[in-house]
């Protein structure tokens, strides 16, 4: 995932009715987009023209930018006459779940593209794939960035026990709150990538072991020859990566892409065919 951008994936799973958001404004061209656009979005949400009052339900107020010096609430998100507005429904999911106070859960699905789902209570307000199982952390601290008061807690499922160690260390590396999750009936059918996040919803629903030493790492004989023979597949069949490399793939520290690459980088050239008495083919 680009730019650490994860919460482009912000859903409201439930509406939210102990809060809501104020739209105040007399500009018509800017109600006429946000009011359809918070109701599919189920968000609750109350209209109000500027210098009414503003109930003490609202967690964000949103307005345009020649009104907003007028409002005064603690949350005012201006909202320009065009752009993308991505980053706009995610402050507004994020300002109703922090004035919620509630704990977020996230649950991982272990792979080496983590399905992970962000719960608050039993609402899903995010989910998605992470590229690598390290890109856990980074997800700590994105969501830890967009909701710095709420409580924060990990459960990675039980399965895949190497890319689970990698993401069970990258999280504990940075304090983070880990359990481990037995996936025992969390593993749903269907396409890998919708499978995967909603294993991870499945996870984070159910309490798991406390983890507080971080795993001690091991690759199987069955593991390095796996990564060995994707190499092979990678190369065209031209080479097989060495053992020492296809563990640093398996412990992180190589994608299979720039393992490929080294080894490339370092094989002789293919020898080119040379007619008796004439110039190389």
């Amino acid at each position: 995932m680009s730019g650490l951008n994860y919460m482009r994936y912000l859903t409201i799973g439930r509406t939210l009715r102990s809060r809501c958001v104020a739209l105040i404004t007399r500009d018509p061209v800017l109600y006429a987009e946000l009011a359809p656009a918070l109701r599919e979005r189920r968000l609750p949400c109350v209209s109000l023209l500027p210098g009414q009052r503003i109930p003490d339900s609202a967690a964000v107020v949103l307005t345009s930018p020649s009104e907003a010096r007028d409002i005064g609430h603690r949350r005012v998100l201006v909202v320009p006459p065009e752009g993308d507005r991505t980053a706009l429904w995610a402050e507004v999911a994020g300002a109703l779940i922090a004035a919620e106070g509630a704990e977020l859960i996230v649950g991982i699905d272990p792979g080496p593209r983590p399905g992970y789902a962000v719960l608050v209570g039993d609402r899903c307000i995010a989910q998605g794939v992470l590229e690598n199982p390290e890109d856990a952390d980074r997800l700590a601290r994105h969501l830890r960035r967009r909701f710095p008061d709420q409580g924060l807690r990990f459960r990675v499922g039980s399965g895949d026990r190497t890319d689970r160690d990698r993401i069970v260390n990258a999280l504990l590396s940075s304090q983070r709150s880990v359990e481990l999750v037995d996936e025992g009936g969390t593993t749903p059918r269907g396409k890998r990538q919708t499978r995967d996040v909603v294993a991870a919803r499945a996870i984070a629903g159910h309490p798991g072991r406390r983890v507080r030493e971080p795993a001690k790492f091991r690759t199987t004989p069955g593991e390095v020859a796996n990564v060995q023979r994707l190499s092979r597949e990678g190369s065209g069949g031209r080479f097989t990566i060495p053992r020492q490399a296809a563990e640093r793939v398996l412990r992180g520290e190589l994608t299979l892409s720039e393992a490929i690459a080294e080894r490339d980088a370092v094989s002789p050239a293919p020898a080119r065919f040379r007619p008796p008495g004439g110039e190389p083919s």
